[in-house]
C-alpha cells in the first residue's frame, strides 16, 4: 500500500493527535463534587476560576490556608477548585470523606473540592486534558509537575495561565488577574 494513503487512513481511525483538535469549551466539561455531585462550570460564567490539584500529605499542603483566604477575598470574582490528586508521591491516599474532613479541620476549606482526578497520564480528566493542552484551549500547553499547581481561567472561559507549586495562591501573579 502507499504510505501516504496508509498515512491519512491511520489519522482517520486514529485522530488524536494535536493538531487534529479543536478548541472547546471548558463549559462543556463534567467534573463532580467530591460527594459525587455534578458540577456544571457554565454556572462559574462571569467569574474567573482557580483549578488546583492538591493533596493532603505534601509539602504544599499549607497552601489549602492561602487557597482559603483567597476564596474568602475574593469569591465575588473568583471560584477556586481543589482537586484531590494522587498521582505525586501517593500523597493524597485518602477517600472523599477522608480528603474532605482532612480540609474542614485542619484548613477551614469551605471551597469546592472534587473527587480525586488524573492530571496526567492515560487516564487524565478531561478537564486537565483541557487546561495541559492548547489546542484545547485556545492559549497554552504545560504539564503537571507536582501538587498544588494552579491554572487559572477568566469569567469567559479562556486560559489565563497556570503556575507551578511554588506560587502562592495569594500571588499577584494570580490576584492582578483579579483586581
Amino acid at each position: 500500500m502507499n504510505p501516504i494513503k496508509t498515512f491519512f487512513k491511520t489519522l482517520a481511525v486514529n485522530p488524536s493527535t494535536d493538531d487534529m483538535l479543536e478548541e472547546q469549551s471548558l463549559y462543556d466539561i463534567e467534573l463532580n463534587a467530591i460527594n459525587g455531585n455534578s458540577i456544571t462550570l457554565a454556572d462559574f460564567k462571569g467569574r474567573h476560576v482557580l483549578f488546583v490539584n492538591v493533596a493532603s500529605k505534601c509539602g504544599f499542603t499549607p497552601q489549602y490556608k492561602e487557597l482559603q483566604k483567597l476564596h474568602e477575598e475574593y469569591k465575588d470574582r473568583l471560584v477556586v477548585i481543589g482537586l484531590p490528586c494522587n498521582q505525586f508521591g501517593n500523597q493524597e491516599p485518602g477517600d472523599g470523606d477522608q480528603i474532605q474532613s482532612f480540609c474542614e479541620m485542619n484548613y477551614g476549606v469551605d471551597f469546592l473540592l472534587t473527587e480525586k482526578v488524573d492530571v496526567k497520564g492515560r487516564n487524565q480528566h478531561p478537564l486537565y486534558r483541557w487546561l495541559t493542552t492548547a489546542a484545547l484551549n485556545g492559549r497554552k500547553s504545560s504539564n503537571v509537575k507536582w501538587n498544588f499547581q494552579k491554572y487559572l481561567v477568566d469569567g469567559e472561559g479562556k486560559l489565563v495561565d497556570y503556575y507551578y507549586s511554588m506560587t502562592s495562591p495569594m500571588s499577584k501573579k494570580i490576584t492582578k488577574h483579579l483586581n
